[in-house]
């Protein structure tokens, strides 16, 4: 649904060294040409970007009674972008994939974003002249979500290598903005050119308060659960509602259990690739352009993020029980292993037979 205004920097929750950071550079009136947010997944940070960009764009951007620089909410400015339609405003992401000239780039499977993308929605565009014209901050904003899935090898490095020149000298008034959950698969010749902007997990408080206003329909059960859950993330909290995490963390229960008593649960494993399969299948189905193996492995991360929290968990109620504090210790290795072998191809049936395989071993 398209949003009734643009996102503005007040609405972010829990993020105030990161908003102040951001506030301070628009106060300057020298607003840094490249920048990587970088913090957990689903904290908020394209979410402000996006605000940020909103601010930057808009020659209307004044201080406001209190002192913080916004724009003006009815601007021309702030409703293109709440329409998505300012045409200065790139927003990159993995599926742009899908709509390459190239058959094959737009075949691919959308475990990375393709140096096609990156050539036709930032470098190209980056070089002409800016469609709208005005006395702001930025003339172009550019912000490429899920960064860490540029490619990055020891010996191979081509999309990022390509954005080095970009990132060190782009035209006069662009703003490149990298969001990523794993800045430590960002190159150093690309980090050390941008502006490095840190973004926590929301202490319980603000997630108490997002939750509040999220719309979310959470049940009084499965609030407290939810909100342990998501560990400070609204955007995994939102996954969980959505995917019905409550309902797969009731179903496993009783099989993870017999687990911890050493003993092997024929249905855990087909139950938890079945959990996982239904997940990617409807995730497909609801987002155009998505892939069918990247919903395979976000489903996967879910439910082994799921069976991690539980295990973390049993590690805070172990203390000083030796045995249990090595079979979690032990589980949470296996877990990991998992999402390396599902990465790898692995089928999730047989990853998960392993996984289920494993956590009952003595």
């Amino acid at each position: 649904m398209t949003p009734v205004r643009a996102r503005s920097l007040n609405d972010i929750l829990g993020q105030e060294r990161a908003v102040a950071t951001l506030r301070a550079s628009i106060a300057s009136g020298r607003v840094h040409h490249a920048w990587v947010f970088a913090g957990p997944a689903g904290v908020g940070k394209r979410t402000t970007a996006e605000a940020f960009a909103a601010a930057i764009l808009d020659p209307t951007t004044r201080p406001n009674l209190g002192g913080e620089w916004e724009p003006d909410p009815e601007s021309v400015v702030q409703r293109l972008i709440a329409q998505g339609k300012h045409p200065d405003l790139h927003v990159i992401t993995k599926e742009l994939a899908r709509f390459d000239d190239d058959r094959k780039v737009r075949e691919r499977k959308l475990l990375s974003i393709p140096k096609e993308v990156i050539g036709d929605h930032l470098l190209e565009p980056i070089v002409m002249a800016a469609s709208m014209r005005g006395d702001s901050l930025a003339s172009k904003v550019f912000i490429i979500d899920e960064a860490e899935l540029l490619d990055r090898s020891r010996t191979n490095a081509t999309t990022q290598n390509s954005m080095l020149k970009t990132l060190e000298e782009p035209p006069t008034g662009s703003v490149i903005i990298l969001v990523t959950s794993a800045e430590e698969r960002l190159l150093p010749t690309i980090r050390s050119r941008c502006q490095r902007v840190v973004f926590d997990s929301l202490p319980r408080e603000a997630m108490e308060k997002w939750l509040d206003r999220s719309g979310l329909k959470v049940r009084a059960e499965e609030r407290g659960w939810l909100l342990e859950f998501a560990q400070g993330s609204p955007g995994r909290a939102t996954l969980a509602v959505d995917g019905g995490m409550f309902e797969w963390a009731r179903t496993l229960e009783p099989m993870l259990e017999e687990s911890e008593r050493g003993r092997f649960s024929a249905s855990l494993g087909s139950t938890m690739a079945g959990l996982v399969e239904a997940w990617a299948k409807k995730w497909v189905e609801d987002h155009k352009n998505a892939s069918k193996e990247a919903a395979n492995l976000a489903g996967t991360r879910h439910l082994l993020g799921l069976l991690a929290e539980r295990e973390r968990r049993r590690l805070r109620e172990a203390a000083g029980e030796r045995d249990r504090l090595e079979r979690s210790l032990r589980v949470l290795d296996l877990i990991e292993k998992t999402e390396l072998y599902v990465a790898s191809s692995v089928t999730i049936a047989n990853s998960m037979e392993a996984l289920a395989a494993g956590m009952a071993e003595r």
